[in-house]
């Protein structure tokens, strides 16, 4: 039976659609459709009137540097409902789709998050996509002592922090995740490598999540103020950190970048995640400071990979040599 695919821009328009990944769920599309800056589509293959398949992409702008520039992302390769011989075919027509629909109109494209490091690699391939090594860092919280693997200085921040008197909540009110965004702006106006979505992101995804349950907001408090927090993203048994921060130079003493990650993890385990999973463990550089920080918690480094193509032809050729 022939896969015919339909587009959706607009989250109100979306039917009912099967599947638990939040990555290509609709309350996703419906936080960044109301993010300015964020542009979302979600592709869906069907035969028949049968779902088969479903894949959310996330076109951003960037306003650094001159100008602006666009990049459209996906989180993994999609969903799918269909027997798992079939899975990569079904990828094949959306990724040849996306790849005509966004190639010229965004400067990257980018598919990261991997799970299975081959899959659909001869498509990417076919097309102009090469692939570049990344890390990923994810954490067994099943297990009886959620510390197992932790380290003993970790340990030791947690324990001072909350015995000096901070506390970690989940973010319910408005002027919490308005306080807990200044936070993190501030935090972030000086990582040049991170991108803060603006404010309406975090109120949408607080509104999605005491709907839908997709995530929580995190924050640490000291004598009323907001000195930490963290994003957490719920899909299957797993906890996805988004952001995360804290103001360690203000309050060195109570760890607050370390309780709103201890918190997140804490969370998720009491209700019902195994794993714990870093989004952002970046390139395999022997030194970088933040993957040191997350690496404290226990969790095991995995390597995996993340397919790009660039706008510009001879750039893109110069990068497929390179890298394949």
């Amino acid at each position: 039976m022939t896969i015919r695919l339909t587009t959706y821009e607009h989250a109100k328009d979306i039917p009912d659609l099967p599947g638990t990944n939040v990555f290509h769920s609709t309350e996703l599309f419906r936080i960044l459709e109301q993010t300015p800056g964020y542009r979302p589509v979600l592709l869906v293959a069907s035969e028949g009137n049968r779902p088969i398949g479903k894949l959310l992409c996330v076109t951003r702008r960037n306003f650094r540097l001159l100008g602006f520039t666009s990049k459209t992302y996906v989180y993994g390769t999609g969903e799918y409902f269909c027997q798992i011989q079939r899975r990569e075919k079904v990828f094949d027509e959306l990724l040849t789709y996306f790849t005509l629909r966004y190639k010229e109109s965004s400067f990257l494209l980018e598919f990261r998050n991997i799970e299975e490091p081959l899959f659909g690699y001869r498509y990417f391939r076919r097309n102009d996509y090469f692939p570049v090594r990344w890390l990923r860092i994810r954490n067994s919280i099943h297990h009886e002592q959620l510390d197992k693997w932790m380290s003993p200085s970790r340990k030791r921040q947690i324990a001072r922090g909350v015995e000096n008197g901070a506390s970690v909540e989940i973010a319910s009110s408005s002027d919490t995740i308005k306080a807990f965004f200044a936070m993190l702006k501030k935090y972030y106006s000086a990582k040049i490598h991170r991108y803060l979505p603006d404010f309406r992101f975090f109120a949408s995804f607080s509104e999605q999540s005491s709907i839908g349950g997709i995530g929580k907001i995190f924050v640490v408090r000291y004598k009323g103020k907001v000195i930490g927090g963290a994003v957490c993203l719920f899909s299957g048994d797993t906890a996805y950190l988004m952001f995360s921060a804290g103001m360690r130079k203000s309050y060195p003493l109570l760890y607050p970048g370390v309780l709103a990650v201890w918190g997140a993890m804490t969370y998720a385990r009491e209700h019902g995640c195994n794993h714990f999973e870093f989004i952002e463990a970046g390139l395999p550089f022997r030194k970088f400071s933040y993957r040191d920080f997350i690496l404290r918690f226990g969790g095991k480094q995995l390597s995996t990979r993340r397919w790009f193509r660039v706008k510009w032809n001879w750039l893109n050729r110069l990068l497929i040599r390179i890298y394949i």
